[in-house]
Formats: C-alpha cells, sequence, structure tokens
C-alpha cells in the first residue's frame, strides 16, 4: 500500500472555480502489492505474446512459409534430410523462457520498488498534483 501525504495547493482564500488542487507525496509502495500485480502483468503480456506467435505460426504455416523454410534449410544442410518445424516443441521452449522472464521481471520489479522506498526515505519521495473537476 502507498503511503500519501496530502497539502492543499496555491494562497488561502482563492478558489478556481469548479476544480481543486492537492499536492500528495507517494512516500512508501508495498512491495508485496507490486509483487502481485507484476505477476499478473507480465504473465497476461506473455499470453498474448504467445497467443500472437500462435497466430502468426499457423499464418505462416497456412502460406507454406514454414515449408519453403523447412527445405532451404534441408538445402544448406541444417537438421539433415528431414528436417520440420515442430510446433508443440517451440511453443513449449517459448512458454518456459516467458515464464523465466515473468519470474526475473517481477524480481526486478520488487528490487526496484524496494530501491524506491529506500531513496524516497532520503529525499521524501514524488510529488504529484491531482486536480478534481466539479
Amino acid at each position: 500500500m502507498a503511503t500519501i501525504e496530502a497539502r492543499s495547493e496555491g494562497k488561502p482564500g482563492t478558489r478556481t472555480p469548479g476544480s481543486r488542487r492537492i499536492r500528495v507525496g507517494i512516500r512508501r509502495i508495498s512491495p508485496w502489492s507490486v509483487l502481485k500485480f507484476s505477476l499478473i502483468f507480465y504473465f497476461c503480456v506473455l499470453l498474448v505474446v504467445l497467443f500472437g506467435l500462435a497466430i502468426l505460426y499457423m499464418l505462416l504455416g497456412a502460406l507454406g512459409v514454414l515449408d519453403s523454410l523447412a527445405q532451404l534449410l534441408e538445402g544448406v544442410g541444417f537438421g539433415g534430410d528431414n528436417f520440420e518445424f515442430h510446433g508443440l516443441a517451440i511453443f513449449r521452449t517459448f512458454f518456459l523462457i516467458g515464464f523465466l522472464t515473468v519470474v526475473i521481471g517481477s524480481a526486478l520489479t520488487v528490487f526496484i520498488t524496494v530501491l524506491y522506498n529506500l531513496i524516497s526515505d532520503l529525499i521524501g519521495g514524488i510529488e504529484v498534483t491531482l486536480v478534481e473537476r466539479r
């Protein structure tokens, strides 16, 4: 949970018609909530990327590009006499690489959060001005 400190901005007695400005400082961000959010976010990105790659793989297969590429790779001596693309093995490898990326990315995000908390103890955090329009 983020700790927020609020101060009103402007001179006393002056008001902008229809709006109110408040300055808040973000002092601390909870690493646990960042971990939960980043795991879900990065996993959703992984699923979107895998879904996009699956569509691209099916499209290239339907157009015959994968067969042409397999014949080209056979011609240069890569993979022996019968080279084939195995979609299940390819996507299993992509999923494992993506899963490691999710874990490493989440750990990096939590590390950055802890680093932000340490720095904000020294300098006071980030100040944001919020405007409420009525």
